[in-house]
Parts: structure tokens; C-alpha cells; sequence
């Protein structure tokens, strides 16, 4: 109790888990429909995007958040139309994108401000780049995202599943994919400053396949997603603080764990 007390003595802790916590909830309930229809990849697809976008913003002087939202929120739509189009797969799209983008962040910042402090946080994250102005940007966005996904979370359902069905029942089946897509573009974002553009796509993966380890129905998923999200999360960065490590990498290291926990806890329920 001491060790958390003396953490939320920090301001800077206190941004990075309020800011934290809201950006793991959204990646998480939209990580479980990404990981059902195979787009697993696609939160790491864009973190490179979103690296690209981040290292011109930072070269040219821009806000990097203002820049990065709409570039990958294009992307996340470009991505979803080749994979519709079936002229191209989409593991193979992801990764073309990923390693364009990727290649581009990298020119730019060698070619400009060098591998700075602005630009190292953004690659690997950092709870000390959290400023006020971004807790508060994050839990407006993180807002936004949480409201359009419960609003529309029984379409969002119907085309996870099946996309022909939906269909035949008259969901705009293209409408909803590219929410999907956009509202995970935007999640993306929000959590490359605390996670770094390395990392993030482990908030969207790791909380949906851990929960599916135990529960079966598709809304018991989604609850316990964000369950083991925020708790992960916050145990992530209580590690991260006690062993002074960094917190993206802590914080994947405690959603693995409770991943083995639940795939152990699933094989011993099966043999009873």
C-alpha cells in the first residue's frame, strides 16, 4: 500500500494510468472482435503507420497527435478496402504497410532530428511523455470510441460473426468494418505514447485471446477483456514503477502471465 501510495504521489503517474486505462478498455473491447475476424495484425500494422506520421509531425514542427489521427484513420481504411477487394490478403497488406511506414519514420528522423526523446517515447513508450493536454485528449477520444462502440454494438457483433448474414438482414456490413477499423486507428494512437509504436498492438491482442481461454459467449469475452485489461495494466505499471522498468514492456509481460494463468485454469476445468 506504501509503494501505491507513494506512486500516486506523482502527477505524471497519476496521467499515465487515467490515460492508460481508458486507452487499454477501448483497445481491449475492440481487440475482441479484431482477433475474431483474423485482424489480429492490423493494431501493429498501424502503430507503424501512426510512427510514420508521428516522425514527419515531430520533424516539421506539427502536433504529432493531429497529424498521426487522420493518416491512420486512412490507413485503417486503405487496409480494409484492398482486404475486401481479395486482390490482396490482408496479412500481406499489413505487412507491406507496416514495413513502408516504418522505413519512412526512419528516413525522416535521420534525415532531420535524429533519434531524440520525442521520437524514442513514441518507438518504445514512456509514462513520462504523458502530458495534461494528453490524459485529457485520450479520455475524450477514449470517450468517444467506448460510446460508438456500445452504441452500436449489436451490429458490431452481427458482421464480427457473419458478415453474409448481416448482410442479408440489411447491416451496412462495409459501414461497420471501417468504424471498426477507425475506432481502432484512433486507439492506436492514443496508446503509442504510453505503449510506443513496439507494443501497442499487444492491448488490442492479449486481453481478447486471454478471456477466450475461459469464456465461450461473445458478451462474457468482451466483459472480461476489459476486466483483464484495466487490471493488467495498472499491475503493469505497479511493476513497472518497483522494478524502475520500462512500463510498455511490463505491462505485456503481465497480460502474458495472465494469459498462461487462464490457458492453465481452461486445461484443468477441461479434465474435470
Amino acid at each position: 500500500m506504501n509503494l501505491i501510495g507513494e506512486m500516486l504521489s506523482y502527477p505524471f503517474i497519476v496521467r499515465a494510468l487515467v490515460g492508460g486505462m481508458a486507452v487499454s478498455l477501448c483497445a481491449a473491447l475492440l481487440g475482441v472482435s479484431l482477433v475474431l475476424k483474423r485482424y489480429s495484425m492490423i493494431g501493429d500494422g498501424l502503430s507503424h503507420v501512426s510512427f510514420g506520421a508521428l516522425s514527419i509531425a515531430i520533424a516539421v514542427g506539427w502536433s504529432p497527435l493531429k497529424l498521426s489521427i487522420p493518416v491512420v484513420a486512412l490507413a485503417a481504411f486503405f487496409l480494409l478496402r484492398i482486404t475486401e477487394s481479395a486482390k490482396v490478403k490482408s496479412d500481406a497488406a499489413i505487412a507491406m504497410i507496416s514495413a513502408v511506414s516504418l522505413s519512412v519514420g526512419i528516413l525522416v528522423t535521420s534525415f532531420t532530428t535524429g533519434m531524440n526523446t520525442d521520437v524514442s517515447s513514441y518507438m518504445f513508450g514512456s509514462i513520462l511523455a504523458m502530458t495534461r493536454e494528453d490524459v485529457i485528449c485520450s479520455l475524450a477520444l477514449s470517450a468517444v470510441v467506448l460510446v460508438l462502440y456500445v452504441f452500436f454494438y449489436n451490429k458490431m457483433f452481427a458482421v464480427t460473426f457473419d458478415e453474409n448474414f448481416a448482410k442479408a438482414t440489411g447491416v451496412n456490413v462495409s459501414l461497420y468494418n471501417s468504424l471498426i477499423a477507425v475506432l481502432t486507428a484512433v486507439t492506436i494512437v492514443l496508446g503509442m505514447r504510453m505503449m510506443g509504436a513496439m507494443l501497442i498492438s499487444s492491448l488490442v491482442i492479449f486481453p481478447a485471446l486471454t478471456a477466450m481461454r475461459l469464456f465461450k459467449s461473445f458478451r462474457g469475452v468482451v466483459i472480461a477483456s476489459g476486466v483483464l485489461s484495466l487490471v493488467c495494466f495498472c499491475v503493469g505499471i505497479v511493476f513497472s514503477y518497483a522494478a524502475s522498468a520500462p512500463a510498455g514492456a511490463s505491462v505485456v509481460l503481465v497480460n502474458l502471465a495472465a494469459f498462461v494463468m487462464f490457458s492453465l485454469a481452461a486445461l484443468v476445468r477441461g479434465k474435470l
